[in-house]
């Protein structure tokens, strides 16, 4: 009996295939649409992409963040505008940073256990020209992915205000690198936590 037992077990799945299930299905969610950016607007197809991917989002003029991707907010395209970004513990991924492009009154992104960002992720963000001119607060926390070269990208986003730092074991030369990014960003309060 035990031997039938052992027999009708199922067999362990190899090593890694479900992680390796999940980074391809994450890779599918940040897949952008181009098409479906002309046909709802940047702000609308940037909502579906970081909803879809576990993200928040804040539209302007609303207190409340909006985590539901079937409750999306109905009513003309351009209406609602993205106003901040909370990816805490999302999968957003530098395949699919085409769709912040478009957005031009994002004043606030947290980016928190995110596995996915990595340096070209803030090169990225930081060389988005409505970015460059509409984020004022950036928060990154936790992404092991972060390094030196990857804070010091930041230097683009020129009406940045405020940064926050936390637990990026990624960042090897913290003096030098917020010095220069000091130098570069004169008015930028930058709030350190890293050990």
């Amino acid at each position: 009996m035990m031997a039938l037992g052992t027999l009708l077990r199922k067999p362990p799945p190899p090593p890694g295939s479900c992680r390796a299930f999940w980074g391809w299905l994450n890779a599918v969610f940040n897949k952008v649409d181009h098409e479906r950016i002309r046909a709802v607007g940047p702000d609308r197809a940037a909502s579906e992409w970081l909803l879809r991917c576990g993200a928040l989002v804040r539209y302007q003029g609303s207190p409340k963040w909006q985590q539901d991707y079937n409750g999306l907010p109905t009513g003309p395209l351009g209406k609602y505008k993205i106003e901040a970004i909370n990816a805490t513990d999302s999968c957003i991924m530098y395949r699919g940073f085409d769709y912040l492009d478009g957005l031009e009154h994002v004043t606030d992104i947290k980016l928190e256990k995110c596995m996915y960002i990595q340096d070209e992720c803030l090169q990225r963000l930081s060389e988005t020209s409505n970015l460059q001119k509409s984020l004022q607060q950036l928060k990154i926390i936790s992404c092991g992915n972060v390094t030196d070269k990857g804070i010091l990208a930041l230097h683009k986003l020129t009406n940045l205000e405020y940064l926050y730092l936390s637990d990026l074991p990624g960042i090897r030369e913290k003096e030098t690198t917020f010095r220069v990014l000091q130098q570069a960003l004169p008015n930028l309060e930058l709030e350190l936590d890293l050990e």
